[in-house]
């Protein structure tokens, strides 16, 4: 039902107008009016559609149409224009996202070294003795690339120390190279992340991808002929790629145009003696890609 319209008074000639329409007109009792509250006022009609006739201020008497007649075209109202506000939506920032590094492709060996003693990006910061930057010569053509310090490493500050180190300068040694040698009969030797892991737990996706800058700074800097990436998490850091050893093995590929011969680390060697044959097959194979024109 539509709202019930008042007007004050109704003359002669809206009386006439609306007797012409055929509408009645109910004038209530003389009697003290009271101003409309906030609820629907209630109408008094015959049970057919309600016209809204023009609002004054005050109540009147209530228009009703009979049945069967349309309501008389009313005015819509104007309504003013809905204002939008912009919604922003809400910035959604990764859990364990790599904290901001300082700008790495402007130092030098001395600089980035120091950087390194003092990083403090990653909780791998609280639980260390040392920073575990690198060892070997730095005019060296070969650079070795491995995983995280083990507690040895921690200890001494130096990359593959203990078993592993040992196995490793064999290793090096079978194709004339060595940590102390130079150029062509040197090695640079360093780890994809810079801290040991609580316990010698493996690193986390996170701890590889903030520190990895680190190692790939010592790449550019270096810049060596051949790379031996030893162990899955130097083939991330290197790569990019979570490919398991074995079907990473006996391939050349790429970093920076730099080419990646990838090989068990030592510690795992140890462990499985029995893949020594294929480590050695992967050092045939990088000293065939280093003799190979640039």
């Amino acid at each position: 039902m539509m709202p019930a319209s008042w007007v004050a008074e109704l003359d002669a000639r809206q009386r006439a107008m609306l007797a012409e329409m055929g509408v009645r007109v109910w004038a209530p009792k003389a009697g003290p009016v009271s101003a409309p509250d906030d609820t629907m006022p209630t109408a008094v009609a015959e049970p057919a559609q309600t016209v809204a006739a023009p609002v004054p201020a005050a109540p009147a008497p209530i228009v009703s149409v009979p049945a069967g007649r349309a309501p008389a075209a009313r005015t819509p109202a104007v309504q003013a224009p809905a204002v939008s506000t912009p919604v922003h939506s809400p910035v959604h920032v990764p859990v364990n996202a790599p904290v901001h590094m300082p700008d790495l492709g402007q130092m030098d060996w001395a600089t980035l070294r120091e950087t390194v003693a003092g990083c403090q990006a990653c909780s791998l910061c609280r639980n260390r003795t040392n920073t575990v930057f690198g060892v070997g010569d730095l005019s060296a053509d070969w650079m070795v690339v491995g995983e995280a310090p083990g507690e040895n490493e921690d200890r001494q500050g130096e990359p593959f120390v203990g078993a592993a180190g040992q196995l490793l300068d064999r290793m090096l040694q079978a194709v004339g190279r060595s940590r102390q040698g130079q150029g062509g009969q040197g090695v640079y030797i360093a780890n994809a992340l810079k801290c040991r892991p609580p316990a010698n737990r493996n690193p986390r996706p996170d701890e590889i991808a903030q520190c990895a800058p680190y190692v790939l700074r010592q790449v550019e800097l270096l810049r060596p002929r051949l790379i031996l990436a030893m162990g899955r998490f130097a083939v991330q850091a290197l790569l990019g790629s979570n490919e398991p050893i074995g079907r990473l093995r006996g391939q050349v590929h790429q970093h920076q145009g730099i080419p990646v011969i990838v090989t068990y680390h030592p510690s795992y060697l140890l462990r499985t003696p029995i893949d020594k044959r294929k480590a050695w097959a992967d050092l045939c194979l990088a000293m065939d890609t280093a003799d190979q024109p640039a």
